[in-house]
C-alpha cells in the first residue's frame, strides 16, 4: 500500500518520539512471533476497509490537533497563565 498526499502536519502530531502515523504504521503490520509462530495480521477479512479508515482518521485528527495547538498558543500568552496564577497566589495568602 503507497499513502499519497499526507499533510505535513500529521507528521508534527507526536507520541513520545514518533508521530501517530507513524506509531499506527509500526503496530498495524502483519508479522510472525518467532518463538510461537502465531501470525499476526492486522487485516481484517470481514472489513478490507478498516486500515485505510483508521489511517484516514489518525491523519484527520494529527492535523486538526496541530491546528488547535496552534490555534491556542496564538490566543493564550504566558502573561495570560501566569497572571492568573500570581492573582490566585495573591488572593490566598
Amino acid at each position: 500500500m503507497t499513502l499519497e498526499g499526507i499533510p505535513q502536519e500529521c507528521f508534527e502530531y507526536r507520541l513520545g518520539n514518533r508521530s501517530a502515523l507513524e506509531w499506527v504504521i509500526d503496530q498495524y503490520q502483519a508479522s510472525t512471533d518467532k518463538r510461537s509462530g502465531i501470525e499476526s495480521d492486522p487485516n481484517r477479512l470481514d472489513d478490507p476497509q478498516y486500515i485505510m479508515r483508521l489511517v484516514k482518521q489518525v491523519v484527520t485528527v494529527s492535523v486538526k490537533t496541530v491546528e488547535l495547538v496552534r490555534e491556542l498558543t496564538e490566543a493564550v500568552t504566558a502573561e495570560d497563565w501566569l497572571g492568573e496564577q500570581t492573582g490566585e497566589i495573591e488572593a490566598s495568602v
